[in-house]
């Protein structure tokens, strides 16, 4: 489990080596929300793929190691203690004529990363809430997803993909 304080002690260890991350993921969500609301079982991670190099070393240094490869440009690592860390690579270095980060990272549209939040009082950066509802679709959702979009709707206002309108189990 990933706990505020883990998320935050992550965070201070790469913005002291200079490494550039934004909240994704459950934790984004609760950032933009400004509160947990839910437990999480992982750290959802935009990493800038230009600072892969130094994310991986200040990761190593501090006991991380790599769990899961999904992609070459999303990767598991986790700690000893089981704490997970969700690696999604984004290449700001270029945009593509459809409005993308691309391509050597993961297509985040552009702006998607303008988001700011707050874990435990302080000020993070994270994805958007309009890429977060965006994001929790294409892929086969659960209850989690659900509660994190409609949390979303109800704060900001935006609009319920009808994936999730159905629910977990395609059902309305």
């Amino acid at each position: 489990m990933m706990s505020a304080r883990d998320v935050l002690q992550v965070l201070g260890l790469l913005e002291a080596a200079g490494v550039t991350v934004w909240l994704d993921g459950g934790w984004g969500v609760d950032a933009l929300l400004g509160e947990q609301t839910r437990p999480h079982d992982d750290l959802d991670l935009a990493v800038s793929a230009a600072d892969l190099d130094l994310f991986n070393e200040v990761m190593r240094a501090n006991g991380f190691t790599m769990f899961r490869e999904d992609s070459a440009f999303n990767f598991v690592l986790a700690d000893p203690s089981d704490r997970r860390v969700d690696a999604h690579l984004v290449d700001l270095a270029t945009t593509t004529a459809d409005g993308f980060h691309g391509p050597a990272g993961l297509a985040y549209p552009v702006g998607s990363l303008d988001g700011t939040g707050t874990i435990l009082g302080q000020r993070v950066a994270c994805c958007t809430a309009e890429f977060q509802v965006i994001s929790h679709t294409g892929y086969e959702i659960d209850d989690d997803d659900v509660r994190d979009v409609m949390a979303l709707h109800h704060r900001f206002g935006i609009p319920v993909p009808p994936s999730i309108q159905a629910g977990p189990t395609g059902r309305a």
